[in-house]
């Protein structure tokens, strides 16, 4: 098995640049968690000229849907929403500055452009182990949007964050490279 990259966040677009689809990476630092209700509050904030709640260049964001956490923990299950959802979002969102994002399942090919011409990768969370990742979770902040529940700007301190590259910024896809040679039986 391949050792696992490490890396420390902030994830700068020289580090982003490095990774390739299929590498397995783990995350120490401070990600931010962020849905579709916040990714639609921010783009519209955009929109009317505003500023937003944090600066996102260098920045990971998770997309979390985190449960309530037991007394003494910092966050319940902390497991991966569909990325698709913030799709409409994301290009904007790349525009100031992630590098990063994590989640599960396909992304829309602007979407891919946008990373390719914004230096981001898109990283996946392994959907069904969100009571493991939740260990990796030190810390969990609300930022922004409390109003929006589990759907709010948080910030997380992470340590050693499982996730998989899955597009890197070339464009490269890992769920269909992965699946290729299973297709040629």
């Amino acid at each position: 098995m391949a050792e696992k990259i490490r890396i420390t966040t902030p994830l700068t677009e020289e580090q982003s640049r490095k990774l390739k689809a299929g590498d397995s990476v783990l995350i120490t630092g401070t990600i931010y968690s962020a849905r579709d209700a916040a990714h639609k509050a921010m783009t519209e904030a955009l929109a009317r000229g505003e500023k937003l709640p944090i600066d996102w260049h260098d920045q990971i964001v998770y997309y979390l849907g985190p449960s309530p956490a037991k007394p003494g923990d910092p966050i319940g299950s902390a497991g991966p929403t569909t990325s698709g959802r913030m799709d409409a979002y994301t290009p904007t969102m790349l525009d100031q500055g992630i590098k990063g994002m994590i989640g599960k399942g396909s992304r829309k090919p602007e979407v891919v452009e946008s990373m390719k011409k914004n230096g981001a990768t898109y990283f996946a969370a392994v959907g069904g182990a969100a009571a493991l990742i939740a260990k990796s979770i030190k810390k969990y902040e609300v930022i922004a949007y409390p109003e929006l529940g589990p759907e709010a700007l948080a910030a997380l301190t992470v340590e050693d964050f499982p996730a998989i590259v899955v597009i890197d910024t070339e464009g490269n896809n890992f769920y269909e490279i992965g699946q290729k040679p299973y297709r040629e039986i």
